[in-house]
């Protein structure tokens, strides 16, 4: 087990997601530093299909982390609101811990399990953690288009290639 203080609170919202038996996929800034980009992020993004069972296993996996609606204003308790039984297609989280975006579809990409089918496994903190492949996050950084994504997408093609020997 891994002492609490050696792991960032972006690697303890994933450590929780992943043992409270979440099915997802790593995408977004954190994903495109597994795969060695040198752009930093401040929150967790994942891919994952929002059903009724996966939110009430989010809710009892951050229940002591204050979990809120994060585009809500104000923001209200993620433990209240959706009511059981809702699916959703995403879901943008504040905690304690910091920022959770869990999304249903990946633009430029599809849905969870178009992600999933080209996920890329990486060893991290001790588990084997789902990981949105190299070339579907180039593809998803240049479709949402906005210049941080463009950036990241031009560092991610150099990564790519410098793998291939280009």
């Amino acid at each position: 087990m891994l002492d609490s203080d050696s792991v960032s609170d972006l690697q303890k919202l994933l450590l929780r997601l992943d043992d409270a038996g979440i099915d997802f996929v790593l995408v977004g800034g954190y994903a495109a530093m597994l795969h060695g980009s040198s752009l930093l992020t401040r929150k967790l993004d994942v891919c994952a299909t929002l059903t009724p069972d996966t939110i009430e296993k989010l809710r009892d996996a951050f229940r002591e982390f204050n979990p809120r609606h994060r585009l809500a204003a104000p923001q209200v308790s993620f433990l209240d609101d959706p009511k059981p039984g809702v699916t959703l297609n995403n879901l943008y989280l504040n905690t304690d811990l910091g920022t959770l975006d869990l999304l249903g579809r990946i633009t430029g990409i599809g849905d969870f399990t178009r992600v999933a089918r080209d996920a890329v496994e990486i060893e991290l903190l001790g588990r084997r953690i789902r990981a949105i492949s190299l070339d579907d996050l180039i593809t998803a950084k240049e479709a949402l288009g906005r210049d941080k994504d463009l950036i990241a997408a031009k560092e991610l093609r150099a990564i790519r290639d410098k793998q291939c020997g280009g």
